[in-house]
């Protein structure tokens, strides 16, 4: 087998990475490391579409349920986890098996991001926050021009929330954010398949798998984590279809107008996710699906062979 191997699996929700990456696992000796930022939540199942019990003991997951759902797991914890789940696979001698659809998270691993490793200051954002209040969003924009140049130019001053970020790190650290953030891409020999269907076959694979979260209790497991004392307020409440669940069970929309609300968002994330992994990528391996997954295997099977083979 090729040295140090990382075969990365993208796409847009709903188009069958799941399936294929333990069909891919079975098939090559694989182990899978999660790259979705809502499975890490332990109890967020059904509504993040979790590979299931019987599916996780197929092949073994890595990231899966590894925090709580008032936890943070942030993007550098997720890059260094990642990594020694990698390093964990190579030493079994395994194939490791980056699968998801966060687009950020995937190439934080796969390009080596440089990310601050500076927790955040919540009385330093206090005050950043105020200044800008009261100065305006240009004028904090200023101040992060004259402290770190490099930083300011790919900012949208009105993007405040990343300027105060950037501030924080330098006055933090000392060393500006763009300093923190230069690449160093990992020794892998990355191969990259990208699942990709046309857009119109895609939006009704998302109904129907919406249409199937419901039935399976998407509702009811909202109300539970309501139960157990997880606030609205937190990011692990605020995914798709928990937000919209949310919006419903505090009276907000109707039950119907809150799945309107979760098939429309998922859209949006879709064009998203197409942002992060664009179909012009000759990094991408891109494989156009039919109805199911089985339409793309012989090529994707031949890709991999060809790959795990050099």
């Amino acid at each position: 087998m090729i040295r140090n191997p990382l075969l990365v699996i993208v796409g847009p929700t709903a188009v069958g990475k799941t399936a294929l990456s333990l069909q891919l696992a079975r098939e090559f000796g694989g182990e899978i490391i999660s790259a979705d930022s809502r499975q890490i939540y332990r109890g967020l199942d059904i509504g993040t579409d979790k590979p299931s019990p019987e599916q996780q003991a197929l092949v073994p997951h890595h990231l899966v349920d590894v925090v709580d759902p008032d936890e943070i797991l942030s993007l550098a914890e997720f890059q260094e986890q990642a990594y020694a789940a990698i390093a964990a696979i190579h030493r079994r001698n395994r194939l490791p098996l980056l699968v998801g659809g966060t687009g950020q998270w995937v190439w934080a691993v796969v390009e080596g991001w440089g990310i601050p490793r500076v927790p955040p200051d919540p009385a330093l954002r206090a005050e950043l926050e105020a200044r800008a209040d009261a100065a305006g969003a240009e004028a904090l924009h200023a101040e992060l021009e004259a402290l770190d140049s490099e930083a300011a130019q790919k900012l949208d001053p009105r993007n405040v929330r990343r300027v105060i970020r950037a501030l924080e790190v330098y006055h933090k650290t000392g060393v500006p954010i763009s300093k923190h953030q230069r690449k160093s891409p990992p020794p892998y020999a990355i191969f990259i398949i990208g699942l990709t269907m046309p857009r119109r076959q895609l939006y009704a694979r998302i109904d129907q798998r919406i249409n199937h979260m419901l039935a399976r209790g998407l509702l009811a497991e909202v109300e539970g984590l309501v139960e157990a004392g997880y606030d609205w307020t937190l990011p692990a409440m605020s995914g798709l279809g928990y937000r919209q669940m949310g919006q419903y069970l505090q009276g907000e929309v109707s039950l119907a107008q809150a799945v309107v609300l979760i098939k429309k968002e998922t859209r949006r994330f879709v064009r998203q996710q197409y942002n992060w992994f664009r179909l012009d990528d000759d990094r991408i391996h891109w494989i156009e699906i039919g109805e199911g997954i089985e339409t793309g295997y012989d090529r994707i099977e031949n890709l991999i062979e060809s790959y795990v083979v050099l």
